[in-house]
């Protein structure tokens, strides 16, 4: 006959710690202002073995060579094309509070999201309350328009209609002096997926460039937690909070790279290349999660951290660390 008795206590307390410390406390949980760091992986698979976490990646000229990831410091990991991940290390990043994004290829796209169930409502939640109160919305409306166009911009008692139009004025007036610096005519803004062939490659261009912003906004946005629908100047779309965040970067970065290619032959691949070959919007998520905390909790000073040190160093069991932001699939 089987004895049910329990075992000892004294026999289970070895087991209870160690079952105590493999579980996550609330303490433990990694917060995206402590570790803000964004891993992009493409062409590779993502496994769980002994160690940790580790990346595969395969070259003909190398083989098959294994890269540990530092998944507690990891506050996003995006995975790009060609990328396979197990249960196993999926499992590991939502235990470290790590969001996985699937993406396009460099990260310009953003498809699907993975959020682990230890990820803070704290920034939904600053989101929710001031998006369901009208004088709140507002606020942060105007506040983003300011931020774009400068303080003190916006006259006491602006509507959110009259702000819209404001807006248009000033993109429209940009569009002219970028027309006139590369001599190309009268632009007129221009989507129309229908009859998207037939565009001038102004437009083709500056609707790549945006998609490309719009994922890594999206990415961002998700890894803080927040949603991606409840926006403040746009609503009625799933995307909405994307688009007034990427609103904020336009005249910076996407207007100017789509009138630079106004002579290009193929001005999509051209605008998403640029943006994907020099890391430039990898290097601009630091500073979108930033303005989206200062936008939300405008009472409380946010530093946008240098991008340059926020880079992850990829640790090897062989090398020790290795360099992050690197492309380990290209043959030496």
């Amino acid at each position: 006959m089987t004895s049910t008795t329990p075992p000892p206590r004294a026999q289970r307390a070895p087991a209870d710690a160690r079952r105590r410390l493999a579980a996550p406390t609330v303490a433990m949980l990694p917060r995206i202002a402590d570790s803000l760091s964004f891993l992009y992986l493409d062409i590779v698979r993502v496994q769980q073995d002994d160690t940790g976490v580790c990346a595969e990646v395969t070259t003909e000229h190398r083989g098959t060579e294994t890269v540990y990831l530092p998944t507690a410091a990891l506050s996003c990991v995006l995975l790009g094309p060609g990328t396979s991940i197990t249960a196993r290390a999926l499992a590991t990043l939502a235990r470290h509070g790590t969001t996985v994004v699937i993406t396009g290829s460099g990260g310009v796209r953003c498809y699907a999201a993975a959020l682990p169930d230890s990820l803070t409502t704290t920034w939904l939640e600053r989101q929710t309350r001031a998006w369901a109160d009208d004088t709140r919305r507002l606020a942060i409306a105007t506040a983003m328009y300011e931020k774009r166009f400068g303080t003190a911009t916006v006259p006491p008692g602006t509507t959110l209609a009259q702000l819209r139009g404001m807006e248009g004025q000033r993109v429209k007036a940009h569009y002219r002096l970028l027309a006139q610096q590369y001599k190309i005519g009268r632009f007129r803004r221009a989507y129309d997926p229908a009859s998207w062939d037939s565009q001038d490659p102004v437009n083709l261009a500056l609707s790549s460039a945006n998609t490309c912003l719009y994922g890594i906004v999206h990415a961002a946005i998700l890894a803080l937690g927040c949603s991606p629908a409840l926006g403040y100047v746009h609503s009625g779309n799933q995307q909405a909070f994307v688009y007034d965040i990427a609103d904020l970067y336009k005249a910076e970065l996407t207007i100017p790279l789509a009138f630079s290619l106004h002579a290009s032959t193929n001005p999509e691949a051209e605008a998403r290349r640029s943006f994907r070959d020099g890391l430039r919007l990898f290097k601009l998520l630091p500073r979108i999660v930033a303005d989206i905390q200062r936008l939300l909790d405008p009472d409380t000073e946010y530093d946008i951290p240098d991008p340059e040190e926020q880079l992850v160093d990829l640790w090897d069991p062989v090398a020790g660390a290795i360099p992050g932001g690197t492309n380990h699939g290209m043959a030496s």
